[in-house]
């Protein structure tokens, strides 16, 4: 069976339950994928699909991917991410489309994707640095300070928080709760916000840790004590 699907963010909406409060949601259009190949581990050493996303308009690739799909019978994607096979599910073959309806609403799943680019910064945006004085002549607003000592050990240590490129880095949101699953359209709606810009793509996998959903209690819980 598998585990996730490659989608796109489309953006960020809110959902009004019954009792009257508000819940933020990302809009995902998840799917439809189509498994370009399938890894054993008495092949590969482990156990994975390779999905590729459906898309509208064609692709253009090279005769070696061609081949690549060709083998598996369906056309060339130009989104290509893997993901892992559960052995307790239903096997799967090359070929075969999946869908958003492997999620269920209330799932916990994780969600993968590239956060927003901010190009080069400085310690005080990227590192939340506090900076100098902001008075008249103090010459020390946004400055990093001191980068290590002179004479041991006569170098800068690895790990120095310093500017440099900011955003643009893989990011995984864990247990986010699925709130609506629109198997019709290809869209998943999940609690909370998804790393990334409208448009970028996303993978959805189901929790590798997931947590317990707590359910509000209807009754108020009776104290023990002293009568």
């Amino acid at each position: 069976m598998v585990t996730g699907l490659i989608g796109k963010k489309v953006g960020m909406t809110q959902l009004f339950q019954p009792d009257g409060s508000v819940q933020p949601a990302t809009v995902l259009k998840a799917g439809p994928c189509v498994i370009a190949q399938v890894k054993t581990v008495e092949a590969d050493g482990y156990a994975a699909a390779q999905l590729g996303l459906v898309e509208a308009r064609p692709t253009k690739e090279n005769k070696p991917t061609h081949g690549h799909f060709k083998k598996a019978g369906v056309p060339p994607t130009r989104v290509r991410r893997e993901v892992k096979l559960d052995a307790t599910g239903d096997p799967v073959k090359a070929g075969d489309q999946v869908g958003v309806s492997i999620f269920a609403d209330g799932e916990r799943v994780d969600v993968i994707g590239t956060s927003r680019g901010k190009g080069f910064q400085g310690v005080v945006k990227r590192h939340h640095f506090a900076g100098g004085r902001a008075s008249h002549g103090s010459m020390f607003h946004r400055a990093p300070g001191s980068i290590g000592a002179s004479s041991y050990p006569s170098r800068v240590v690895k790990g120095m928080r310093m500017g440099g490129h900011m955003g643009s880095d893989r990011v995984t949101v864990r247990n986010m709760k699925v709130l609506r699953v629109d198997a019709e359209n290809n869209l998943l709606l999940l609690e909370g916000a998804v790393p990334g810009g409208p448009n970028s793509v996303v993978v959805i996998r189901k929790a590798v840790a997931a947590k317990r959903i707590k359910v509000a209690q209807t009754e108020p819980v009776k104290k023990k004590g002293k009568k």
